[in-house]
């Protein structure tokens, strides 16, 4: 009875407390918001220019900028994934693929990691295609670049609390629109390149004749352009570890022509070479610093040049995206009157797992490309219906 009563009195002096606070206009038992942030409020996706989050998972994605390659993708690149472009024979293509996805972060203002071991980066940035925009990213483009502080004479009529604050820097050019369309016969702005910002890896100045020998583990040029990704994601905050002093942003990392010799990798001269893990090392490297910070890789290889297929079957796992390019250029379909409206055929090997115990596939198989004057299209190829359609007329005529 004593305890009963013991806890019928802290019942009634908690009762009398809740509504003493009543009384006096504040309630001591407060529902949390979940916009608060807090325990029970969840994690807030994050608000980057040229970044959405996914429908199907909530992962951050950022556009390849080749909207048609975003949708088989999925809806985009997941931020903290790695894209890989098996380039075509004569790697016509690929290279336009590159520059669409270095382009498309000049324009949603985002940082470039540009790196080559065949041409300087900063030659590779000039020759970015220029943007496609309607009236309204045109004017908002303008808006951004003519921004200057008005004369000391002009009349303008603004409210006096507005103009004590500090003038805002003009950065580089974002716009609202998810994945652009770009003109290839034409050349980006330099006024958008000089507005941006990039760091360029050319292999060839950053190892001197005396650090050419080769490790066990990896090789010399895989173990500078390791060193220098790391370096750039940790200096400017990538990695979360250090808070950006501007607004977060997206690294985007492009990588031409790995695993080729120029790399010093023998993976495309022999099939049994000594050395044939270093190309995989460097990926599985690579792939824990991409899930550790908001930053995105594209990285183009001349796999049809690999001699061990092993080492190509490797490579795919290790990737999150894999897209394969096949030109018709000297190739019997060139003049097969079936692909007489394309240049080559696309195919999606691989599309990413994430937060997902399966694997989404796309619901188009016959891929094909074709490029235009201007635009690099992707359309579903017709090529297998009309072998069908043939084929049943033939059999209909027996």
């Amino acid at each position: 009875m004593a305890a009963a009563d013991t806890c019928g009195a802290g019942t009634l002096s908690s009762r009398s407390v809740a509504s003493e606070a009543g009384q006096g206009g504040t309630s001591s038992f407060q529902r949390k918001s979940k916009a608060s942030g807090g325990p029970g409020g969840g994690p807030r996706l994050l608000s980057i220019a040229g970044t959405r989050p996914s429908v199907r998972n909530g992962q951050l994605l950022v556009s390849t900028g080749l909207p048609a390659l975003d949708q088989l993708l999925g809806g985009g690149l997941a931020v903290g994934t790695l894209l890989l472009i098996e380039e075509d024979k004569y790697n016509i293509y690929s290279p336009l693929l590159f520059k669409y996805f270095m382009a498309e972060g000049i324009i949603n203002g985002h940082t470039l990691l540009v790196a080559s071991a065949k041409e300087n980066p900063a030659n590779i940035l000039q020759e970015l295609p220029a943007p496609l925009l309607d009236d309204n990213s045109k004017k908002e483009l303008e808006d951004v670049h003519s921004a200057k502080t008005p004369e000391p004479d002009v009349n303008m009529k603004i409210a006096w609390r507005y103009q004590l604050q500090p003038k805002m820097e003009v950065g580089p050019v974002s716009s609202s629109r998810f994945g652009h369309y770009y003109d290839v016969s034409k050349r980006i702005p330099q006024e958008l390149l000089q507005s941006s910002k990039w760091h360029g890896f050319f292999l060839p100045e950053h190892i001197s004749p005396d650090l050419k020998g080769e490790s066990c583990f990896l090789s010399c040029g895989y173990m500078r352009l390791l060193e220098f990704i790391q370096k750039s994601i940790y200096a400017e905050g990538f990695d979360g570890a250090n808070p950006q002093k501007k607004q977060k942003n997206i690294l985007r990392i492009g990588i031409q022509n790995l695993g080729s010799p120029l790399w010093g990798d023998d993976i495309c001269c022999k099939e049994n070479c000594d050395n044939n893990h270093r190309l995989t090392k460097f990926l599985y490297i690579l792939r824990g610093l991409l899930r550790s910070s908001l930053s995105a890789c594209i990285i183009t290889m001349p796999a049809h040049l690999v001699q061990n297929k092993s080492i190509t079957t490797r490579v795919r796992n290790l990737s999150d995206t894999v897209v394969g390019l096949e030109s018709f250029i000297g190739s019997e379909r060139e003049t097969n009157p079936l692909y007489k409206d394309y240049h080559g055929l696309i195919h999606v090997r691989k599309i990413p797992r994430l937060n997902n115990l399966t694997c989404d596939e796309s619901d188009v198989k016959d891929l094909a490309f074709k490029l235009k004057r201007k635009l690099f299209t992707i359309e579903a190829s017709t090529t297998s219906e009309s072998y069908n359609l043939s084929a049943r007329l033939f059999l209909k005529g027996l």
